[in-house]
């Protein structure tokens, strides 16, 4: 079963990751003076933390993609209501809805891994 919890926590990470590369590349974010690199570094941070759920059995990449998740969500919620950065948004696009889908992925299964570790370590030690 964690096996398809990771599968899932990897695919919003890579879907994050795709939705950045694209808005950075192909939508003029390269422009933007901190908003720019930080979506370059999204998409790379959401391959990187991908391959570490995906082939690293520890809690550490569980975090990472619930962090990731969590973070990109709230940086993008602020986007649409106060700013961030001076970049507005509306929430009206295709890629601003996979962002969130796939945002919301990261943190549902960052979390159920993460959650699921904890109880394996506690249980390993409780039987010792």
């Amino acid at each position: 079963m964690d096996k398809w919890f990771r599968v899932l926590a990897a695919v919003g990470l890579v879907g994050s990751a795709l939705v950045h590369f694209y808005l950075y590349w192909g939508s003029g974010y390269s422009d933007i003076d901190v908003v720019g690199p930080l979506f370059l570094l999204n998409g790379v941070a959401g391959v990187v933390i991908a391959v570490a759920v995906l082939f690293w059995k520890h809690w550490l990449p569980a975090l990472a993609a619930f962090g990731f998740g969590a973070v990109t969500l709230v940086s993008y919620f602020l986007a649409t209501s106060v700013g961030f950065f001076g970049v507005h948004d509306q929430f009206n696009s295709q890629f601003e809805y996979w962002g969130v889908v796939t945002e919301a992925l990261c943190v549902i299964f960052g979390l159920v891994l993460l959650v699921r570790d904890l109880q394996s370590r506690r249980a390993v030690t409780v039987s010792r």
